[in-house]
C-alpha cells in the first residue's frame, strides 16, 4: 500500500487532503481542519484543537475501533470493514461532506492516533479522494 507519504501530499487526481495528528501545532496551508475521531483526544482542551469541525460520524463505529486496537495484522481486515461501514447513510453523508470541503480547498484530516499509516484516517482520506458524489 502506498499510503506512507499519503499524508504528506495530496493525490495527483483528487482533492487535497492532509493528514495530521491533532496534537501537532496547525500549519499555514491546513486550510480546513477536521477532527475525524469518534472519541475526543486525550490531555487537549478543545480550545487548543484549532478545528474547523469534529466529524464524530466520520469514525469507524466503536465496535469496530475496539476490535481492531491498531493490531497491524489486522489492519487489512478492518481497512475492509471500515469501508463498508463509511458506505452506510450516516457516514456516506459524512463522507459527502468531507468530499464538498476538500474540493473547495485543502483539508487536513486530524487524529489522535499514533501511527497515522495504520489508522482508520488512511482508509478515509483514500475513501474521500474516490467519492463519486454518490
Amino acid at each position: 500500500m502506498a499510503a506512507k507519504k499519503a499524508s504528506a501530499r495530496a493525490s495527483a487526481t483528487g482533492p487535497a487532503i492532509r493528514i495530521r495528528r491533532v496534537y501537532d501545532t496547525p500549519g499555514p496551508d491546513d486550510g480546513t481542519r477536521v477532527l475525524v475521531d469518534r472519541v475526543w483526544p486525550r490531555g487537549l482542551a478543545k480550545a487548543d484543537a484549532h478545528l474547523d469541525e469534529w466529524a464524530k460520524d466520520a469514525a469507524p463505529s466503536t465496535e469496530l475501533r475496539r476490535w481492531y486496537g491498531h493490531e497491524p495484522d489486522r489492519f487489512p481486515e478492518f481497512t475492509r470493514r471500515y469501508r463498508a461501514e463509511l458506505t452506510t447513510p450516516e457516514r456516506q453523508e459524512a463522507v459527502d461532506h468531507l468530499h464538498a470541503l476538500a474540493a473547495s480547498g485543502p483539508l487536513t484530516l486530524l487524529t489522535a492516533v499514533k501511527d497515522l499509516d495504520l489508522g482508520h484516517v488512511q482508509v478515509l482520506a483514500e475513501a474521500i479522494r474516490e467519492h463519486d458524489g454518490g
